[in-house]
């Protein structure tokens, strides 16, 4: 899927192409938000989670690599280097 697809489609679509087509890469946690880090072929989906009733409340589209700066710790690389 092309990122100018999935940015037309509606809420349900976008879970079910992230839940279907994506890969989690990482996630960042807040008082009452958690933020997964998906990866959907060659760009980056983040989903914003309610940590209250476990819903997602919004999907944002990152438009680089170098918006994902602050996730790289937490993405875990060491399978990929042995």
């Amino acid at each position: 899927m092309k990122l100018s697809e999935f940015i037309l489609l509606n809420e349900e679509d976008k879970k079910y192409a992230v839940m279907n087509n994506a890969v989690a890469l990482a996630q960042r946690s807040y008082p009452d938000t958690i933020v997964f880090l998906f990866q959907l072929n060659y760009y980056y989906v983040e989903a914003y989670c309610s940590k209250s009733d476990k819903s997602i409340k919004e999907y944002r589209v990152l438009p680089d690599a170098n918006a994902i700066s602050h996730y790289l710790e937490a993405i875990p690389i060491d399978d990929l280097l042995n």
